[in-house]
């Protein structure tokens, strides 16, 4: 239990992606939207089975499965290569120079060719083989916001799904029940 890779005999993950140096990137609610759209296309389309999220300024945390368990390191790898594109494009257009020289150093000898690196290459995938282990990170998930000082209520940050599981209806995303 809890090293980074995929497991034939696991249905949960928590995996936490993180941007570049950590640069606060989700400050605006374009920048979220970036995240949610991109979920909800992946949900869609993809086969992602989405359980929890929380979206910070600079990571994010998910706790995910898939209809076909061995496709989450694809679904993840086309999530951040499109979210990454948009967030570089969203970037460009808000004229956010600081954050396109970081992403455009990291990106510098990338195997990929890319311009920018937004993301940090890994996302962590930690099996969550019992419940007790899952509900840990559920609340982890939910409690983020409110250790990091963004909230004083868990219900309080938009970006999670604290909402859905405390049956609010103005929810970012609709997550996968268990």
């Amino acid at each position: 239990m809890g090293s980074w890779k995929i497991y034939p005999d696991t249905k949960y993950y928590f995996c936490t992606t993180s941007i570049t140096s950590w640069y606060p990137v989700f400050t605006e609610i374009e920048y979220f939207s970036i995240i949610i759209d991109s979920l909800a296309y992946c949900q869609r389309n993809k086969g992602l089975l989405l359980h929890a999220y929380v979206i910070m300024l600079d990571h994010i945390h998910l706790i995910i499965s898939a209809i076909d368990s061995n496709s989450i390191p694809d679904i993840i790898r086309d999530f951040k290569r499109h979210t990454s594109s948009e967030i570089s494009s969203l970037l460009k257009t808000n004229n956010q120079k600081n954050a396109l020289r970081i992403f455009e150093e990291a990106a510098i000898g990338c195997k990929h060719n890319q311009e920018y690196k937004v993301w940090q290459p890994s996302y962590h995938p930690i099996a969550l083989q019992t419940e007790y282990f899952f509900k840990q990170k559920l609340n982890y998930i939910h409690q983020n916001p409110v250790k990091k000082g963004y909230v004083h209520e868990p219900e309080h940050w938009r970006f999670s799904s604290t909402g859905n599981y405390g049956g609010h209806y103005n929810v970012a995303i609709n997550i996968d029940k268990l």
